[in-house]
């Protein structure tokens, strides 16, 4: 397997007595989209800000496309695009300025070409000459995601990018992240929007309480630990369920209008279907449905908390 571009080793920052990371181990795979998910104070932040070179871990290693973090910070914070979750620009330039000063920091001239493409993408063309201070909340976060990207990194961190953004725009700014991911260029995710890692991720890390909880591929996570339902909705209610159903784990719902029951992963409907078909019951409609990540998110939590993770 290729070397990661971002590799992490026993990462720690404590804060006084205060441990935000816990010898965190963590590699980002080049092209990939990775979902860094947890609950508020989880870690997620400092993470990327050590990677960033905005904060000094306390211990273990951070490296960049094989550069360490503190030793070759100009290389390494060069390769890296970061969208933080605070707005940090100067309120007394317009939009346009803003993304020519941005690539300046990084020693590089903006093409208007380049320009134009952040503009389009992230829906900002008709402000481009607005002052900042006059932007919407939803489009004061847009500017800060074109700022990250104007001097075209191979490493890219989102930490909570689309917050405040209306569901159409969000979903532009999804279409615009697979293009950067078909580009080459190297995706870390932080949201409290669970659909929005469905929809994106290839793999899925969980950190919490500055630990890291299980990193895995999305598919594979819900595969192997996102059960699935059937629901069967009748044409005429039940008084009672019958007994063979309750055995297999069946409930009405609905005033008796509808059964439902849940299998494991890997586990299989059949069963089921065949005590529903054999007790005679009017069955109006059946549907499977498949449990989310955000299911499978607060299942994991769940189990960190008992000790399970880690």
């Amino acid at each position: 397997m290729p070397a990661p571009v971002v590799r992490l080793r026993s990462l720690t920052k404590r804060y006084g007595e205060f441990t935000a990371l816990d010898r965190v181990d963590l590699d980002v795979q080049a092209g990939e989209i990775l979902a860094l998910l947890g609950p508020n104070g989880a870690g997620k932040t400092t993470l990327i800000s050590i990677v960033a070179g905005i904060v000094r871990a306390t211990s273990g290693d951070a490296t960049v496309l094989g550069r360490d973090v503190v030793a070759d910070y100009r290389f390494t914070r060069r390769a890296i695009g970061l969208v933080p979750q605070e707005i940090n620009f100067d309120p007394f330039f317009t939009v346009e300025e803003t993304l020519r000063i941005q690539a300046g920091y990084f020693g590089v001239r903006l093409p208007d070409e380049r320009l134009e493409e952040i503009l389009e993408a992230l829906d900002l063309g008709e402000k481009r000459h607005a002052n900042t201070r006059s932007l919407s909340g939803g489009m004061k976060r847009r500017l800060l995601i074109g700022k990250a990207l104007v001097h075209e990194p191979r490493i890219l961190f989102l930490d909570e990018p689309t917050a405040g953004v209306d569901v159409k725009l969000r979903q532009g700014l999804w279409a615009y992240v697979r293009r950067l991911q078909g580009r080459g260029t190297t995706i870390v995710l932080t949201t409290h929007y669970i659909e929005e890692a469905e929809e994106l991720a290839d793999r899925v890390a969980v950190i919490d309480k500055g630990r890291i909880l299980l990193v895995e591929e999305k598919r594979r996570l819900l595969e192997r630990q996102a059960g699935k339902t059937l629901r069967v909705t009748l044409t005429a209610p039940l008084a009672e369920l019958p007994e063979r159903l309750g055995v297999l784990g069946a409930r009405l719902e609905a005033g008796g209008g509808a059964l439902a029951v849940e299998v494991p992963p890997g586990g299989s409907f059949g069963p089921m279907l065949e005590a529903v078909a054999a007790a005679g019951l009017p069955i109006g409609d059946v549907e499977t449905r498949r449990a989310t990540l955000e299911q499978v998110f607060v299942s994991v939590l769940g189990d960190g908390d008992r000790g399970g993770g880690a």
